[in-house]
């Protein structure tokens, strides 16, 4: 099967076509080799590409660790580049885990994603009880008063003077394995610059501390702007470039804009 490696602001995949087997059930052992970056190919995740009977293909997503994820935006943008240069089409439904996502091509290597509507209520995080999630009775460390936000997968946002200063390799996976969360969780770091921009790391769920996280940044200006902390269109810079997310009023959908980027393609080796 033909594989391709690609990035999306940093944030980097091993996308394998499987649509012509239909589907690829990879095990943890076998998407944890694929992601080894001293062994394998080197990825944060794997993203199986399979047909769709309501979509323009079906995507799977692995985790770096191994574990299956439901929702990454910034692999959604690769996957709708693909299939945007393979057909010449300006659009691509893609079908996930968490439902289907529509895609639009802004310019050559630019991709729009419809995200869908965040999800708000405590028990569609989930947290482990119920519990205010525009400003959360959770802290660790000094930080205190997050948001929580569902965008395919879960997300706590915490608002920090300097994105740069927190020890986030340490108080990460504490949090992303707090029994508040019971399906774990991606933890985010933002730093508001301004009504329009925000500073963000993330610390994903499998995958540890990435150079973007696509959910991560459309959760991060939802959890932002509930706590009247910016508008609903901002630009996040993270370690890897930039995303433009907007949090539309009228529909309440979240738009995710970014580039792409293919960095070399191959067979993937048999196992």
């Amino acid at each position: 099967m033909r594989y391709f490696k690609m990035n999306g602001a940093g944030n980097d995949f091993v996308i394998i076509d499987a649509r012509t087997r239909g589907s690829l059930p990879l095990s943890e052992t076998q998407a944890r080799a694929i992601a080894d970056r001293e062994t394998g190919l080197g990825c944060d995740q794997v993203i199986a590409v399979e047909r769709s009977i309501r979509g323009d293909a079906f995507m799977r997503i692995w985790n770096h660790d191994g574990g299956s994820v439901e929702a990454c935006g910034n692999a959604t943008r690769c996957v709708a580049w693909l299939l945007m240069e393979e057909g010449g089409a300006a659009s691509r439904r893609i079908e996930t885990p968490a439902g289907m996502l529509y895609a639009e091509r802004v310019s050559p290597n630019v991709i729009t994603v419809d995200m869908g509507s965040p999800l708000l209520r405590w028990e569609e995080i989930p947290l482990s009880r119920p519990m205010d999630t525009e400003r959360m009775h959770f802290s660790a460390g000094n930080l205190s008063e997050p948001g929580a936000v569902n965008m395919g997968n879960p997300h706590v946002v915490f608002f920090v003077d300097d994105v740069d200063a927190v020890p986030i390799d340490a108080l990460g996976p504490k949090i992303e394995h707090d029994p508040m969360f019971p399906e774990c969780v991606n933890v985010g770091f933002a730093e508001v610059r301004s009504p329009t921009q925000i500073r963000l790391r993330v610390w994903e769920r499998g995958a540890g501390l990435t150079k973007a996280c696509g959910t991560g940044a459309c959760a991060a200006v939802v959890a932002a702007h509930r706590q009247g902390r910016t508008g609903r269109e901002v630009e996040v810079l993270v370690d890897g470039g930039a995303l433009q997310i907007e949090w539309r009023e009228g529909d309440d959908r979240v738009l995710m804009t970014g580039p792409v980027e293919l960095e070399h393609s191959g067979e993937l080796p048999a196992t």
